[in-house]
């Protein structure tokens, strides 16, 4: 096993001298600036590109559908869980801004995990982003396909994932500019759709709708804000009452909208190919506060404004296959008499699960590419082509999906829901990397006698917003599987909410014995390379 790895350049860098402490406004230069390699990612994202991707590039079906499922548990636990891990993401985003703007690297964050804590943490970082990504990508595919039966039902869903697949495959593999151009116009249309959808909502609440019925926020009222934690196993619909089941009800929006917020992190990878980090970066992240504020908490509030949790019409989207029926931005249209909107955001609710899939390959390779760059991987990830492509690195996570194929027979809401208690556990698992790689930063640089103040881009939440986001992080890690033990313990529910937790676990320790790493020490943390001139 250790042939097909090289030495690690931490483990390299941990055996020469500490690097000298940076005075206040002193500049990098030499091997401090950020250089091109022959066989390197080239920084050819364009800002507008990254801008828009930040702003709309992670939007999926958590939120178009997803939200579905969490109002049946009311508005008010609805508009909590989305506040709450809202606040978590933010804190996570511009953590990752700090470190991307003053030592940007194209290793992502499997990078900064291998150069502030320790090689072994790096390794689990990047292998658990890797797999959250090549899972989740045949299921975006075969979502597509049930979309398309909406209208064609006599073709097999695996003929859809064929087609697009290859589509996908064939964007990732041009240069990085072009995969830019089809995000920047497929998050353009997102943020266009949920603007319409949240506008729609707005006005049926305020009486505009064919009905004429204006609702305001009466559901808050009647039939409530807050409902009881109902879960249905075997065709047995279980009620926990009380506070006991209000509570649940609020803790199950948490985890759904942690579903939904997966893949905020998408802009952290896009540095790495992004000119000028230091200007371009601060920007992009603060596109995400924007994106949370609008998109995810107005999207929610109307939401609740429009339908109530106890809409037979929301009951029964919840139970349809992910099309435009389960949408419940449609069930708030048909409750105000409002038809045909199903066909529309059925079509619409392509341009998500295309746009999802396409980043999914992205994301995977370039993960693989920084993991072959730092010997986490077989040598062979770390290659590009003239253009910059990391072409091994794109044709191992494109042979996932194939696994789409085995899911084109099953159950979609069955299997949906299997992936979500999955990805979900692995994307929580990443935002800790980044919240311990950052914190381990600030910690060198304390030791180092490194002033913040040096840095281009800091915000006035960190570093104690830092600390408040991985304890809530960890919190939502150790209970996203409580379903799993209602009313009755269910071991299929139990595995996919908890497996990535041991398997994590698993590699740190794996690569720690393989490779004998250590934990790179505060006075140790290399705070020079990758850091940009002021001047460029």
């Amino acid at each position: 096993m250790a042939a097909l790895f090289r030495k690690s350049s931490n483990e390299k860098s941990a055996e020469s001298p500490p690097p000298r402490p940076i005075e206040e406004g002193q500049l990098s230069g030499g091997e401090g600036d950020v250089v091109e390699d022959q066989d390197d990612l080239h920084r050819g994202m364009k800002p507008r590109q990254l801008n828009m991707m930040a702003i709309a590039g992670a939007i999926g079906t958590g939120l178009i559908i997803g939200t579905g499922t969490a109002l049946k548990n009311g508005p008010g636990s609805l508009l909590i869980g989305y506040a709450l891990m809202g606040f978590i993401v933010y804190i996570v985003m511009v953590a990752l801004g700090e470190m991307g703007a003053w030592l940007p690297i194209k290793k992502s964050f499997s990078g900064y995990a291998s150069r502030f804590i320790d090689p072994a943490m790096g390794f689990a970082t990047g292998w658990n982003y890797f797999f959250k990504y090549v899972i989740v990508l045949p299921n975006n595919l075969t979502a597509t396909g049930i979309i398309l039966q909406y209208w064609l039902p006599d073709i097999n869903v695996s003929v859809w994932i064929a087609v697009f697949g290859v589509v996908i495959i064939l964007l990732n593999l041009i240069h990085v500019s072009f995969f830019g151009e089809a995000e920047f116009w497929m998050s353009l249309i997102k943020a266009l759709v949920i603007v319409m959808l949240i506008l729609l909502c707005f006005i049926i609440a305020l009486g505009g709708g064919p009905s004429g019925h204006r609702t305001g926020f009466w559901y808050w009222k009647d039939p409530g804000a807050f409902a009881q934690y109902t879960t249905t196993v075997g065709g047995t619909k279980t009620v926990i009452p009380g506070a006991t089941g209000r509570f649940l009800g609020v803790w199950a929006c948490i985890v759904q909208a942690t579903f939904a917020y997966l893949g905020t992190e998408l802009v952290g990878v896009a540095f790495g190919e992004t000119p000028n980090p230091r200007k371009n970066v601060p920007r992009a992240v603060n596109q995400t506060l924007l994106r949370i504020v609008f998109f995810y908490i107005a999207g929610v509030i109307v939401l609740g404004m429009a339908v109530p949790y106890n809409s037979p019409r929301l009951i029964a989207a919840t139970k349809q296959r992910t099309s435009g029926l389960a949408s419940p931005f449609v069930v708030a249209a048909q409750e105000a008499g409002v038809a045909k909107l199903a066909d529309a955001v059925n079509g619409l609710l392509l341009i998500f699960t295309i746009s999802a899939a396409n980043s999914d390959i992205y994301l995977a390779s370039r993960t693989a590419w920084a993991l072959g760059k730092d010997g986490q991987a077989p040598n062979m990830m770390q290659r590009t082509n003239k253009r910059g492509v990391p072409v091994p690195a794109v044709a191992l996570s494109s042979l996932f999906i194939a696994l789409g194929f085995m899911n084109a027979t099953k159950s979609a809401a069955t299997v949906f829901g299997y992936f979500v208690s999955l990805v979900t556990v692995f994307g929580a698992l990443n935002w800790v990397a980044i919240l311990l790689s950052y914190l381990a930063m600030i910690n060198a640089m304390k030791v180092q006698n490194v002033p913040r103040s040096v840095m281009p881009y800091r915000n006035i939440l960190l570093p104690w917003g830092a600390y408040l986001a991985l304890f809530l992080t960890v919190l939502v890690i150790i209970f996203n599987g409580y379903s799993a033990f209602i009313p009755h313990f269910q071991i299929d529910k139990f595995m996919t909410s908890y497996i990535g937790i041991p398997v994590f676990v698993v590699n740190v320790l794996a690569w720690k014995f393989i490779k004998k790493t250590k934990r790179v020490r505060p006075e140790d943390v290399d705070l020079v390379t990758g850091r940009r001139s002021w001047d460029d």
